[in-house]
């Protein structure tokens, strides 16, 4: 492990690294790097005995928050902690996966059983050999999981629950027990009712939309950042629609985007720059190679949101409701964005590969979960497009020692938008408070 601080006003930081096994049953396949950065405030410096606090962030395949300035959930929590920001593999300073660094693999086979490596499981086990270098053997530790982080944060109450002193979920507890297209059926009818919302809030929209859509099916559109702009993939605006400013982030986008060019009109560049700046899928492409498989246990994904898109005619570009109006769609990913974005495009062989396979592990030991011991105190959201508020609740009800609180205040985003007043309410449940 290799350590080095720096400093923000009120906050030290401590950055460490850590070397990890590529896969833990096999030691000997090498290893990896992982990057964790611990924060604590100034004011408990002193403090021998402050708990430790690990975060897990959401995705799959985005880094922990960086710190900018001591605010919002992050504030609120190195009150009473020592927080550890975890880099989950392949993303951030933790050997990260890119197209460019799945180049050294010589064959999509190579490449396709790295990534299996990638999966809760091993982050757990990461989670817990850092643990036990920062803690020791018998330290205990307190979990912060967002969205796909208390996925994690689930796994680890099924594989080391003696390992935790308490939990906490926001937006974030899995459907266990779920199969993998019963998951994207729920996603695509929620995904329905969230652009209902959208277009009886900006009913100009419906329209425009339409606008677009058909200029992109008679015209080829380049991106300035290369690949094409099609119909379907500007329908994938609609992933920001579980966020609390999600509707503005597409509306404003589309409200003005075209431009009259000698008497023509076209796609403006602002217009085309926006819509790259609002999609991450090449920088981050574990979220599109291992997306499916973190809902898989002992089955394959088969490219489920594509297949069970095929039930849901109302996400036809064309327009689905009659042809009158143009559905966005969320949080699903599809074989030919393997062709359409260009930097995923040498990862294609790959993720066929993911998604054909049928030995992923399990993750959850229901058993355990229901004679689980300690405490989870879980944020649902009542409206979430991401995580199935019916599934987020039948596990919890299932599950020992867990509370819920349950709310439309918020949106998916809920830590990020009010993380003061969301981790304080956690945090006093936890304490028996509430």
């Amino acid at each position: 492990m290799k350590s080095s601080i720096s400093r923000l006003p009120g906050l030290y930081l401590i950055d460490h690294h850590f070397d990890v096994p590529l896969d833990y049953q096999e030691p000997r396949k090498g290893e990896i790097k992982v990057f964790a950065r611990e924060a604590i405030s100034i004011d408990n410096v002193n403090r021998s005995n402050l708990p430790w606090l690990i975060f897990f962030q959401g995705g799959p395949g985005y880094h922990s928050p960086r710190p900018f300035a001591n605010s919002g959930w992050f504030k609120r929590a190195l009150r009473d902690f020592r927080v550890l920001l975890l880099d989950q593999r392949g993303t951030g300073r933790s050997t990260p996966v890119t197209y460019q660094t799945m180049e050294n693999f010589e064959t999509d086979q190579e490449r396709a059983d790295y990534l299996k490596n990638f999966r809760a499981d091993s982050i757990v086990k990461d989670a817990e050999l850092i643990r036990k270098e920062l803690l020791g053997d018998e330290g205990g530790w307190y979990g912060l999981g967002q969205s796909y982080g208390g996925f994690c944060l689930t796994h680890y109450l099924s594989a080391y629950p003696e390992s935790l002193s308490g939990c906490l979920i926001t937006g974030g507890i899995p459907p266990v027990g779920v199969a993998v297209d019963d998951v994207y059926r729920a996603t695509y009818r929620r995904c329905l009712k969230k652009n209902r919302q959208y277009y009886e809030r900006y009913p100009d929209d419906e329209a425009r939309v339409k606008t677009i859509v058909q200029y992109l099916s008679e015209n080829l559109v380049l991106l300035p950042g290369g690949g094409r702009l099609s119909a379907e993939r500007f329908q994938q605006l609609g992933i920001a629609f579980g966020m609390s400013d999600g509707f503005e982030q597409v509306h404003y986008l589309i409200e003005d985007a075209f431009v009259s060019v000698n008497g023509k009109k076209e796609l403006s560049f602002v217009f085309l720059r926006g819509f790259e700046q609002l999609q991450s899928f090449e920088t981050n492409p574990i979220y599109v190679l291992l997306h499916e498989p973190i809902y898989c246990e002992n089955q394959a994904s088969n490219w489920s949101a594509h297949r069970v898109r095929e039930e849901f005619p109302q996400f036809d570009p064309a327009g689905g409701e009659g042809g009158t109006r143009v559905n966005f769609t969320g949080e699903m990913i599809y074989p030919w964005m393997l062709e359409q974005y260009d930097y995923l495009a040498p990862l294609k062989g790959t993720a066929n590969i993911l998604a054909e396979f049928e030995g992923w592990p399990g993750l959850y030991d229901q058993e355990q979960l229901r004679n689980n011991k300690v405490p989870v105190k879980a944020l649902v959201y009542t409206e979430d497009m991401y995580v199935e508020r019916e599934f987020s609740e039948s596990v919890a009800d299932a599950m020992g020692n867990t509370t819920l609180w349950v709310t439309n205040e918020y949106e998916h985003n809920g830590l990020r938008q009010d993380g003061y007043r969301v981790a304080d309410r956690l945090l006093a449940m936890l304490r028996g408070e509430i």
